[in-house]
């Protein structure tokens, strides 16, 4: 039966095919739909009646409201719940050679909601405080939650070129993508989505579970930080949301909201200040990826292009194709372009992102260092209760001049950025475990590969350092360091060595912090007029080889 139902399938999209060529494309197919809600009229007529809805503060009548005593599972509870769900997203599944499915979601690579990773070599290591250990401060670096794709991307040129086709009567699509004869763009440029805000509440309220006995150390409000972009202060918000509750979080901490723009010094967007970051050699990346998707994709061109007669078709515009999948499925909670492309296609698109951070965004790069090593220069300051005053590479100086803006005595730091700011601050530290497997290959995925961007900078990923005593005391003996719940080697850093918890000895770990601040010379990588290509990089550290 099974056979029969093929056959007479394959006969069928035959009889499509044919068929369909005849019949033209909407006119509207590849343009783009938008709306705003509120829309305008009734915003401006909401403010007429809002006097009849009083807050909740204003209504009285709450309830018992006594308060419980704050968590700290991270230390009491005998294992953490790791996060691995997608609701309310639709989860693409495709089937392997051996009739096993597959998780496409993990192939997305920063475009992955962020899930827990189990180890980064450290196998018996886990985000529970080591027995015997007490937690006395904690770092947060976290990305932004799943947003629209960047203004100008790749999702939105293929849109383009359907739209243009189809305006002038030349577009038709048949067999498997029939449906873009009617497909929309959908999708914004660089907002959080709704499923990205839920990311970020729900790290909000993870961190509270975990480490809210903190609070009790602070002696003021906390200060966390954040960047201008729209994207970051919807996820700062969220965030603070989920950690103090919807109803007290804007009266229970500072937001610190710094300005992300060209010429404008910040740690959480350093390339704006970094002239390296914005050419040639940032463009390393792309360029990686470029020669990547004319290998990988060759075959899903070929076989798309019969049911697009007439459309050129390129690599570029099935690149965006499988963009599409990712960044409708965050979006819109489901996308008809994931179950276009088969498992190595996926895999493929996994590995091109590698490529683009590798060599772009990362150990491959010679910028990337210097744009990490403000934000590691802000990490020494802040353990050691040490005030900057020497503001030569991406360091806003009023900002962290300022006891008020960066204070140094709390337990709690939080840090909303961006995928590529954690995927430079780790070689900035020199977490030499995600580099070891070398430069990565432009022509094939190597067996060994330890750099994987959907475990380094996923939406939501987030870097945590906890500070700790061993044995517990109120002074801090050791550090170490998860990256999406995974524990981190610290073997790369001067003096740390293995530890089977990833444990660094705490002025360890600070004096090899120092010496990399020593060792990255900002001002060369982020302005010295050096040339670099692909075919001789070998670089593995973030830094120009001198």
């Amino acid at each position: 039966m099974l056979l029969l139902f093929a056959f007479v399938s394959v006969g069928l999209a035959n009889q499509v095919n044919t068929a369909a060529v005849s019949a033209k494309a909407s006119s509207f197919a590849g343009s783009t739909s938008t709306f705003q809600f509120p829309p305008e009229d009734i915003t401006a007529t909401a403010s007429l009646i809002d006097s009849l809805f009083p807050d909740a503060s204003e209504v009285g009548f709450a309830g018992p409201t006594p308060t419980g005593d704050e968590a700290e599972s991270v230390a009491t509870a005998p294992a953490m719940a790791p996060v691995k769900g997608y609701f309310p997203l639709v989860r693409p599944e495709t089937s392997d050679n051996k009739g096993e499915l597959f998780d496409v979601v993990k192939s997305w690579a920063n475009l992955s909601p962020m899930q827990s990773v189990k180890s980064f070599g450290l196998d018996h290591a886990t985000e529970q405080i080591p027995e015997g250990c007490k937690i006395n401060q904690v770092f947060l670096l976290h990305r932004h939650g799943a947003r629209y794709p960047t203004d100008g991307s790749g999702p939105a040129a293929f849109a383009a070129d359907v739209h243009s086709a189809a305006g002038n009567g030349t577009f038709v699509a048949t067999g498997p993508l029939e449906f873009l004869n009617t497909w929309t763009y959908k999708l914004g440029a660089e907002l959080l989505t709704p499923f990205g805000r839920e990311q970020l509440f729900n790290l909000g309220v993870g961190f509270r579970v975990k480490y809210g006995d903190l609070l009790k150390n602070f002696t003021g409000l906390p200060v966390w930080r954040t960047t201008s972009e729209a994207r970051m202060v919807d996820s700062a918000l969220h965030f603070a949301a989920g950690f103090f509750g919807v109803q007290s979080y804007q009266n229970s901490y500072h937001q610190l909201i710094e300005i992300e723009e060209e010429q404008f010094n910040s740690t959480l967007a350093p390339w704006n200040v970094c002239p390296n970051a914005n050419n040639d050699i940032w463009a390393l990346g792309d360029d990686a990826t470029d020669a990547w998707n004319n290998v990988y994709l060759a075959d899903a061109q070929k076989r798309f292009a019969q049911y697009l007669p007439g459309f050129n078709l390129t690599i570029q515009d099935v690149a965006g194709m499988q963009a599409l999948c990712p960044y409708e499925t965050v979006a819109l909670g489901y996308s008809a372009f994931c179950d276009l492309f088969t498992e190595e296609e996926w895999k493929g698109f996994a590995y091109g992102v590698d490529l683009n951070f590798w060599y772009g965004d990362g150990p491959g790069n010679p910028a990337v260092s210097a744009q990490g090593i403000g934000w590691v220069q802000e990490l020494v300051s802040r353990l050691t209760q040490t005030r900057l005053t020497t503001f030569d590479t991406t360091l806003n100086g009023t900002i962290v001049g300022n006891n008020a803006t960066f204070p140094l005595d709390q337990p709690i730091y939080v840090d909303a950025s961006h995928d590529t700011v954690i995927s430079a601050v780790l070689p900035a530290m020199n977490f030499s475990f995600l580099a070891a497997g070398g430069p990565l290959p432009l022509d094939h995925i190597p067996e060994n590969q330890t750099y994987i961007v959907q475990k380094i900078s996923p939406f939501a990923s987030r870097l945590v350092g906890q500070v700790l005593s061993c044995p517990a005391s109120d002074t801090p003996t050791h550090i170490r360091w998860l990256l999406n719940d995974g524990v981190l080697p610290q073997s790369g850093i001067q003096g740390c060595g293995y530890d089977p918890n990833g444990l660094c000895e705490f002025n360890t770990f600070v004096a090899g912090m120092k010496q990399r601040i020593e060792e990255v010379d900002f001002v060369f990588d982020c302005y010295a007029n050096y040339s670099l290509y692909l075919d001789n990089d070998t670089i593995t550290n973030g830094q120009y080889p001198q």
